[in-house]
């Protein structure tokens, strides 16, 4: 009994300490209940007899006076600005959906349905991983998009190596033949991955799988979608847009290591992971870095033998955000690089 009324002093003596504040149960729900109760039991050292159990503190009433150190954060001027982001993105992708309804329908250009196959086949993926592997948005996003590398890498490779033993290597590259030709399978392909960036755009805004005031990921898709459509709706610069598609191929290995951490793999010293680095950093330079900059070379040298338009502008601005984001990119990998490299002293299983 004495135990008792000692540990009902001490609680007493706590709540004296701190500012008292009135938290429902409503409001707790709110919040990652296991760690604002953790971090309360942690800093005002609670007795054993009020320890926190299953998100809960133990025998205390519907309303309970804490520290104001676990109050549930007010609605901010963040969560607005992501609503009105969520908002924006969401109408811009509602407005090129329609878009390309009105072109199918009334346009009757059928050949434009690749586009809805492709978003089709990419959220059945996502269904199929959801449902049977994991559950976790990220994951689940990062495998699909792991999937369109694959395939878009694969479809790429076959279109040039299928071109190039149909006509001469010097002949593909010719102005005509990027700006006004279409590649077999060229058309089929551009519309397969258009779809992927509107499903990826709609699962990213589902599911708040981006971050900042203007979202680089949706920004990136919005333009791609853009540029992609406005080359399907014309028919030109197909060819163009295939081998801008080549830097897939050292995307594979982006999501790859982005799933590899996530299953836990850090060892910076193992084999597999020192493999990974190397085929990173040589698809970084090759597919990304160079064949992005002799593209942009490409259409500067041939700038005069464009027609009078939207095309060379819009092109010369596509791939100046591309080189652009190639440079953040870059740093952040080798910011990543050093990162991974560094021994984890004070926590191993620290996540990024």
């Amino acid at each position: 009994m004495a135990s008792f009324f000692h540990q009902i002093s001490l609680f007493r003596r706590i709540l004296l300490k701190t500012r008292p504040y009135a938290l429902t149960w409503p409001h707790i729900r709110q919040v990652d209940r296991r760690s604002k109760f953790a971090r309360l039991h942690k800093q005002s050292n609670l007795p054993s007899f009020f320890r926190i159990q299953s998100g809960k503190l133990s025998r205390f009433p519907p309303s309970i006076l804490v520290s104001q150190t676990a109050t549930a954060m007010p609605p901010t001027h963040q969560s607005s600005s992501t609503t009105k982001v969520s908002t924006f993105f969401s109408a811009t992708l509602l407005l090129w959906v329609i878009s390309v309804f009105f072109q199918i329908l009334f346009n009757k250009r059928r050949d434009l349905l690749y586009i809805f196959a492709g978003g089709f086949f990419y959220q059945f993926a996502n269904w199929v991983i959801r449902f049977s592997v994991s559950r976790d948005p990220l994951f689940v996003n990062t495998s699909v998009s792991l999937l369109h590398s694959a395939v878009t890498s694969i479809s790429v490779v076959f279109i040039l190596l299928n071109q190039w033993s149909l006509t001469s290597f010097k002949r593909m590259f010719e102005h005509k033949e990027l700006v006004e030709g279409t590649w077999p399978w060229a058309y089929q392909a551009l519309c397969f991955s258009c779809g992927y960036f509107a499903y990826d755009q709609q699962d990213m805004l589902q599911y708040r799988l981006y971050s900042g005031f203007i979202p680089s990921i949706l920004t990136h898709h919005l333009v791609l979608l853009i540029c992609f459509t406005l080359a399907l709706y014309r028919r030109i610069t197909i060819n163009y847009l295939i081998l801008t598609l080549i830097c897939e191929l050292h995307s594979v290995f982006l999501h790859v290591r982005k799933l590899r951490r996530m299953a836990g793999v850090r060892d910076a010293e193992s084999r597999v992971v020192k493999v990974e680095w190397i085929l990173n950093w040589i698809m970084f330079v090759f597919t990304r870095l160079v064949s992005h900059i002799l593209i942009t070379g490409k259409l500067i040298k041939d700038a005069s033998k464009f027609e009078k338009g939207i095309e060379w502008p819009l092109a010369m601005l596509g791939m100046a955000g591309m080189n652009l984001l190639n440079a953040f990119l870059g740093i952040d990998l080798f910011n990543a690089f050093k990162k991974e490299k560094k021994p984890q002293q004070n926590n191993p299983k620290r996540h990024e």
